[in-house]
């Protein structure tokens, strides 16, 4: 497959779940908008959306979802508020959020699955390749894995999946990728794909990520997906398509991640990248991680 003509330039972000592993923080409150440290985890992924070179972010929202689109607008009483109080500060990172992309909303509509909310992103999409980010995925910026997908997706043509290795036990809670190795150590040729498999079913450990780059023939398949896995359209599925093509929309690339990532999606993993940004922090972290050794050390004592 020759490399595809046009340059990834969009950013989709599908954030339309109702956050039900969250309740009942999340019953008036997107789960996108909980905190991590002091900023919410959806203007860490649109960060990394414009760190790798997307500056037009359309957010794919429903219901409830409304103080998505108020964070990454402007607000004018505040500033005005922290302007006049000299708080120049707070002001700049108050205006950080609004002035971070080119920012779209569109309505899901029915919850029907991740496959039926990248399609709703055709009509802005067009005939481009483009990135979709899910929000629960946070990548530490060190690890700059998107903008190394788009490469990969430029010089290949087709799609790029982000993998990682999983537990074995784990990979019943993601999609599982059968792989094929290339000369880039870190990128494989996927040759199927299954949504959540048992164990015994996996064809790998190798999980797929919230990452995509995806070209833009997905649309035509995704039309044509019937519901699967949980009644709905799953975006694994249409993958699976594609990666069995060397025409049109094919192949189906992976790049391989072993960096750090923090799934927020997860009470427990959420917790976790609290700690572990914040212990990164230079404004928070020599105190944090002091009283955190002090607790830790008289917890184990218990």
């Amino acid at each position: 497959m020759s490399p595809h003509p046009h340059p990834v330039t969009k950013a989709v972000i599908p954030a339309a779940g109702l956050g039900t592993r969250f309740l009942p923080a999340t019953k008036a409150t997107p789960k996108e908008m909980l905190p991590v440290v002091d900023k919410p985890a959806i203007q860490y992924v649109v960060e990394e959306a414009v760190a790798a070179g997307l500056s037009d972010v359309l957010m794919i929202t429903g219901r409830n979802k409304r103080p998505l689109e108020d964070h990454f607008d402007r607000n004018y009483e505040l500033e005005e508020a922290l302007t006049r109080k000299g708080d120049a500060s707070r002001l700049a990172r108050v205006r950080e959020s609004s002035d971070l992309a080119t920012m779209h909303y569109v309505r899901q509509g029915a919850p029907q699955g991740l496959g039926h909310a990248v399609l709703c992103a055709e009509p802005h999409v067009g005939d481009q390749p483009f990135a979709v980010l899910l929000g629960d995925d946070l990548i530490d910026p060190r690890d700059p894995l998107l903008a190394r997908m788009i490469t990969i997706q430029q010089q290949h043509g087709g799609s790029v999946i982000a993998l990682m290795e999983v537990d074995p036990e784990q990979i019943h809670l993601y999609g599982s990728a059968a792989i094929l190795p290339t000369p880039d150590p870190d990128v494989v040729r996927v040759t199927g794909l299954v949504e959540k498999p048992e164990p015994a079913q996996a064809p790998s450990h190798y999980a797929v990520i919230g990452r995509y780059v995806l070209d833009p023939a997905v649309f035509d398949v995704l039309r044509k997906t019937q519901p699967g896995r949980g009644d709905e359209i799953q975006l694994t599925d249409a993958l699976r398509e594609l990666a069995e093509r060397d025409d049109t929309g094919g192949p189906v690339h992976g790049v391989v991640f072993t960096g750090r990532r923090y799934d927020t999606g997860d009470r427990g993993d959420y917790l976790r990248a609290i700690v572990r940004l914040a212990c990164e922090r230079e404004d928070l972290g020599p105190d944090f991680r002091t009283w955190l050794h002090t607790y830790v050390t008289e917890e184990m004592q218990d």
